[in-house]
């Protein structure tokens, strides 16, 4: 008895092998109908030029020829749809506008006025803003002032402060805290006349020169003048004195390491321009020095205060419903802001040439450098855009702020002030400005 398999049995003892498939293609297709797979027979239905074709394609996967022709067909194809397309023709690429890139606060108050005016919540911002003190106490100074006596000086330190109010102040506090460091002493800043703002003031019509003294004579001495006998070297003239190009935001090690050397060597030293000359990222006893120039040696001259006293009671006067709390916002739409913004609002082409026209007024060439692209949508995607009168407005009304608020509004001359301040005049009508506070003759001497 043979044992159990799968293969077919020949009726012999041992089992043969399975015939080899036939090679030939010929012959593997001989026992084949005529009319199989690839038969133009099996069509009998079909056109002349469809049984064609299928006479066509039997031959070549009979003979494996579709190996060698299909490369050719895949060519010819190709050929065929290069000869029929056009190249001449550039398609057209649509760029639809970046998210927040146009300028739509316009449409949006007109779509919200109606549920502003009709607002009759009681909550508001005015009365609650200061209900609740700061959490950790007190506010206390974080200015220690010194009680120990100076170093002989290294030398004098002159700067030139430009730009506004706001970026002279902050090179006089960063001037005070160079000084310091490198054991100076610090010539009272010139600033710097732009025509732009057209400002003659000097320090001592800003500030308080012998409050500023006085307050910094244990950490820097101030000055007025570079000795004689010093300037003598230079001619008596300032422009002869070496000026250091400081890149913005540079460190304090820059400093120590490249200006004091030149210091000690010349005794004097100018720095042009000095505006954000100096990193936020400082050392403590840096920081020290900016805090006592910006919050203790920095006062107001008396004319200054005089005025800035009287308009703050004039505004608790028109409060008198809030209980003489108001809110101040420093708007900066002034023409050279919103020309140096770069940025698009809604004045169309009298917007363009009216920035146009400012920027090359303000900064000749600045802003037409071969190679400098200038991307509105970017700048305003990023948040370097100044914000309008309008979206102040809808701002401080989405911070809870009532129609009945008080607002005095800080600022230089409103770009179209006509056009864009009406808006906000609509969701504040209690606005003032100094000019609305103080009569011609109070303000005549600050103009």
């Amino acid at each position: 008895m043979h044992p159990y398999n799968r293969l077919p049995s020949s009726g012999h003892s041992t089992p043969s092998p399975p015939p080899s498939p036939l090679r030939s293609p010929r012959l593997r297709h001989a026992g084949k109908s005529k009319a199989g797979r690839f038969s133009p027979s099996r069509g009998s239905g079909r056109t002349a030029a469809q049984q064609l074709s299928w006479m066509f394609l039997s031959v070549l996967l009979r003979r494996q020829g579709v190996f060698l022709f299909a490369p050719l067909i895949y060519i010819s194809g190709m050929l065929l749809y290069m000869g029929t397309a056009s190249f001449d023709v550039v398609p057209v690429i649509k760029h639809r506008p970046a998210p927040g890139s146009v300028y739509r606060s316009p449409q949006l108050f007109a779509k919200l006025r109606l549920d502003m005016d009709s607002d009759n919540s009681s909550a508001d911002a005015i009365s609650t803003i200061w209900k609740y003190p700061y959490r950790g106490g007190e506010w206390k100074p974080c200015v220690n002032r010194s009680s120990e006596g100076l170093p002989e000086s290294n030398g004098y330190i002159y700067v030139e402060a430009n730009g506004g109010l706001n970026q002279q102040r902050t090179s006089v506090c960063n001037a005070v805290a160079v000084a310091g460091y490198l054991n100076a002493t610090l010539v009272f800043p010139n600033f710097h006349y732009h025509s732009i703002w057209k400002d003659p003031s000097k320090f001592q019509d800003i500030y308080d020169e012998e409050f500023f003294v006085n307050t910094l004579k244990n950490d820097v001495r101030v000055v007025d003048k570079i000795p004689e006998y010093l300037m003598e070297r230079f001619g008596s003239n300032m422009t002869n004195v070496h000026n250091f190009r400081i890149k913005a935001w540079s460190s304090i090690q820059y400093y120590r390491d490249v200006v004091l050397p030149k210091l000690l060597e010349e005794k004097v030293i100018r720095i042009s321009p000095f505006a954000n000359r100096l990193s936020f990222d400082a050392p403590s006893v840096v920081q020290h020095l900016r805090c006592l120039a910006n919050y203790e040696a920095l006062r107001f001259s008396s004319p200054i205060l005089t005025i800035g006293e009287s308009l703050v009671e004039r505004m608790r006067k028109h409060s008198a419903i809030n209980g003489g709390k108001y809110v101040s916002v420093h708007l900066r739409f002034e023409e050279d802001m919103v020309a140096f913004s770069c940025c698009v609002f809604d004045g169309g082409k009298q917007e363009r040439e009216d920035m146009i026209a400012a920027r090359e007024r303000g900064w000749k060439g600045k802003f037409t450098k071969p190679g400098r692209v200038i991307r509105p949508g970017a700048i305003r995607i990023n948040g370097k855009c100044p914000l309008t009168p309008l979206e102040v407005g809808l701002m401080l009304r989405g911070m809870g702020f009532t129609k009945n608020t008080s607002i005095f509004l800080a600022s230089g001359k409103i770009y179209n002030a006509e056009k864009t301040m009406a808006p906000l005049l609509q969701m504040f009508p209690n606005l003032h400005t100094k000019e609305t506070l103080a009569s011609e003759e109070e303000l005549a001497p600050f103009k």
